[in-house]
């Protein structure tokens, strides 16, 4: 039976977005008949294939974005928020098979192209919606910090499971209830609805990435949850921000074990920061 390793690939090298969620939806539909059985591994590089614009600025250069009746606001959030699902589905195609060479089992790849189909579905109601209110994926500025994680995790899949799914889809989590109750109230139910769908997929790819992790674990005879922190503390450059959404998160059976005390220890790193600061400064 073929190898599916192909069809990722070209997927994940496709610079059109729209064409890019179509082929890794169709490499997941494709999986499910029965078409493949395996995942070779494969040279998959460090970049997916996207295309001209948007511009790419770092985090701190990107404007910040506020809902209200206008449109500009709505607009710059949506557009963030697609590009967030497009690295996603790229993040998803990615780890289905650059980690082929530790022979995981089949339901790997299939969890994680079930993955990309849900964020190809994401990023296309978002670019529908964008064209609704009169702009386009590619209108505005980005930023790069999402991909960075994934180039510094390309040779840890333990450190991928640990950042890509359990800190940085975690944090939709925490975040898109406030943007969907935003929506709603300034009467734009179509984006609203759009967060809902994405905001209940996440659960499901939180709970994805916290059964893989633990799968990892087990194999090598790690703990989990100090596994985690050691490797927020080494691969993630920010701090885990509550307050957190601890209903969603343990939805997905991710428990506050691993991201509590965590939280906790930096808040205090930061405070002694703080006063260190005001120390010096007199």
């Amino acid at each position: 039976m073929p190898d599916i390793s192909p069809a990722i690939l070209a997927a994940y090298n496709c610079p059109d977005p729209l064409e890019k969620a179509r082929l890794a939806t169709q490499a997941y539909d494709d999986l499910k008949k029965g078409l493949y059985d395996h995942a070779a591994p494969i040279d998959i590089g460090l970049r997916p294939g996207r295309p001209e614009k948007p511009a790419l600025l770092a985090p701190r250069f990107v404007p910040r974005r506020r809902i209200s009746r206008g449109k500009t606001g709505r607009i710059a959030l949506l557009h963030a928020i697609a590009h967030i699902e497009l690295n996603a589905i790229d993040l998803s195609l990615d780890i289905a098979v650059r980690y082929a060479k530790y022979g995981l089992p089949f339901d790997f790849v299939q969890d994680w192209l079930s993955v990309a189909s849900d964020e190809s579905r994401h990023f296309t109601l978002l670019q529908h919606r964008l064209e609704n209110l009169g702009s386009f994926y590619g209108a505005l500025p980005a930023h790069d910090g999402l991909w960075e994680a994934a180039v510094k995790t390309a040779s840890d899949l333990a450190g991928r499971l640990a950042i890509a799914p359990l800190v940085l889809e975690a944090r939709g989590l925490d975040v898109t209830p406030q943007l969907i109750d935003k929506m709603r109230e300034v009467e734009d139910d179509a984006s609203a609805e759009i967060l809902e769908i994405i905001m209940q997929d996440e659960i499901g790819h939180v709970g994805t990435g916290k059964r893989w992790f633990d799968y990892v674990c087990g194999c090598e005879r790690r703990d989990p949850i100090s596994s985690w922190q050691n490797l927020v503390r080494h691969y993630f450059n920010g701090a885990l921000k509550p307050p957190f959404n601890v209903p969603a998160r343990t939805a997905a059976r991710f428990s506050s074990a691993f991201y509590g005390p965590l939280a906790a220890e930096q808040a205090k790193e930061e405070r002694t920061k703080e006063k260190h600061t005001r120390k010096a400064r007199g």
